[in-house]
């Protein structure tokens, strides 16, 4: 496949707001080596630009942000030991000029809102082709927000009819944290196998479980375990195993 090329940015304005020329530099975040060795190549076939530090992991990710200081991040959901939206917002708070790419395997309809909300600059899913992905990142660079067509009418049609279609779904009635125990629910996860995948209290995780029943208005348990399996399967995310790891 080929990558288009560019013309270098000669000038530009970092994400401390000063001008400076040379190449953009970009951090990838990704817990799966190949992948960031096909970012790392498709980056060096690329003017202008230079992979300056890669992480696995949240730990990693948020060292590299000190030390090699990138213009760009370019960053997976799903990672080792960690949710990808979590990390988005601690980013955020400590460097909030810097734009992040969201670059994923889940399904853009139910995800590219909410990692804009969580302080993304835009989603990409990993199907797409390098040159895409490019295209998304010289918008998000430019300070815009990235999604597709499809997104950008949805996002439009909320906010047109915002009496239509509101909060209905779980990812328009649930806080980030009650959405994750919530799929993890969809994967046969017991609480205490949630509150370690998620470093939190077994009593913090029945609180969660309580609050999704009466939000969603779940008459038991079993209803609200069906409806997550459910949900599991239509937005394609099938959860970190009781080990922490997540399937794509």
């Amino acid at each position: 496949m080929s990558i288009m090329r560019t013309e270098p940015l000669r000038e530009r304005t970092t994400n401390r707001g000063t001008s400076q020329s040379g190449p953009v530099r970009v951090l990838v975040v990704d817990d799966h080596p190949l992948v960031r060795q096909a970012l790392r190549e498709t980056f060096s076939r690329e003017r202008g630009f230079e992979v300056c530090g890669e992480a696995a992991d949240r730990e990693g990710a948020l060292a590299a942000m000190a030390t090699c200081r990138p213009d760009l991040v370019i960053l997976d959901l799903a990672l080792k030991n960690a949710d990808g939206l979590d990390l988005i917002k601690d980013i955020r708070l400590c460097h909030p000029k810097t734009p992040i790419l969201v670059l994923s395997m889940y399904d853009e309809s139910h995800f590219a809102e909410r990692v804009v909300r969580a302080g993304a600059n835009g989603y990409v899913s990993k199907q797409e082709a390098p040159a895409v992905l490019m295209k998304a990142v010289r918008k998000v660079l430019g300070g815009e927000i990235y999604w597709t067509e499809k997104v950008a009418a949805q996002v439009a049609s909320k906010a047109v009819r915002p009496g239509l279609g509101r909060r209905t779904l779980p990812r328009d009635l649930l806080s980030e944290r009650e959405l994750q125990v919530f799929e993890f629910v969809g994967t046969g996860a017991s609480t205490s196998q949630i509150a370690a995948a998620l470093h939190i209290d077994v009593s913090t995780v029945e609180t969660h479980r309580t609050r999704i029943k009466e939000k969603m208005q779940y008459g038991s348990a079993v209803q609200m375990l069906q409806a997550a399996i459910l949900w599991n399967q239509a937005t394609r995310v099938l959860g970190p195993d009781p080990e922490g790891r997540r399937e794509r």
